[in-house]
């Protein structure tokens, strides 16, 4: 298949959105300050670089900007707390929480050859839980930050799933617009703590901040509102689990932390089995 420029944006945004927890990890900030500007700048890079971003605003998206500022909110406070590789294979675990909400929220039934799928991804989760994992410097709670990574799988299923639901109104397609409403929405809610950590101070915070808002966030999702219409579901999924793939590789080379044998093995389980369905969904035909 010849490559497509549309593909290869795909690709830069996968890579970009992997550098969230390296860069995370390095400032020397704490969580709620983290989140907060990493938004506050993002809000502002998105409503910049994507025009669409500026239109179609409505009280539909408002329930779906909850759920992304908590799922903003969470990734972030975990990935100071647990490991990169925890933080994102949990969070990775979205696509089952969506099937067991579609039902509910979108009368959307769950089919048999869904079963699989749901066992591999609980039982990859479990995995997780298995021993007892030790405090590191870039991971100094790993029991909690495992709970708000698992926290911040839920929101972005409930993002997903109302994004879902915006997208069936063809006449006004809300999702950017709910994506700068969350950045927004994600500032604001951590600023009362944020005000209470330490200065940003020096060139190094201030840097670390502007690349998360600008390039992880901004630029990654500019990359992705421009190239998603014309890739295929199933390849936009495979091509995105670069993100979760190479989040926990740039961790260890820049900040030498090494995830637990059973987080490796749970995560590779989640991925396999998040594929897999995607296949299996390609395949099938339409209302199959």
């Amino acid at each position: 298949m010849k490559p497509s420029p549309h593909r290869l944006l795909i690709v830069i945004t996968a890579v970009l959105f992997s550098t969230g927890g390296v860069a995370i990890k390095a400032a020397n900030l704490n969580g709620w300050q983290i989140a907060c500007f990493r938004s506050a700048v993002a809000t502002v890079a998105l409503l910049i670089l994507l025009p669409d971003a500026r239109r179609g605003w409505s009280w539909r998206m408002a329930p779906v900007s909850l759920a992304y500022a908590a799922t903003l909110v969470t990734f972030v406070l975990s990935n100071r707390l647990t490991t990169a590789a925890n933080a994102v294979f949990l969070q990775a675990t979205a696509p089952l929480y969506v099937l067991l909400l579609s039902p509910w929220l979108l009368g959307e039934r769950i089919r048999k050859s869904d079963a699989a799928y749901i066992v591999a991804v609980v039982g990859g989760l479990a995995m997780f839980f298995v021993g007892r994992e030790s405090a590191a410097v870039t991971a100094p709670d790993p029991g909690r930050g495992n709970l708000l990574a698992l926290a911040s799988g839920v929101t972005y299923a409930c993002m997903l799933t109302g994004l879902r639901w915006v997208g069936r109104d063809r006449k006004r397609d809300s999702a950017l617009p709910a994506v700068v409403l969350g950045n927004l929405l994600a500032a604001l809610a951590a600023l009362p703590m944020a005000m209470r950590g330490p200065a940003i101070g020096g060139w190094a915070n201030a840097a670390v901040i502007l690349y998360l808002g600008v390039f992880q966030v901004g630029l990654a999702y500019a990359c992705l509102a421009r190239a998603i219409r014309d890739v295929r579901a199933f390849e936009t999924t495979a091509i995105l689990l670069l993100e979760p793939a190479l989040n926990p590789l740039w961790v260890w080379l820049v900040h030498g932390e090494k995830p637990g044998a059973w987080a490796l093995c749970g995560g590779a389980l989640i991925l396999l089995a998040t594929l897999q369905n995607a296949w299996i969904q390609k395949a099938k035909p339409a209302g199959g």
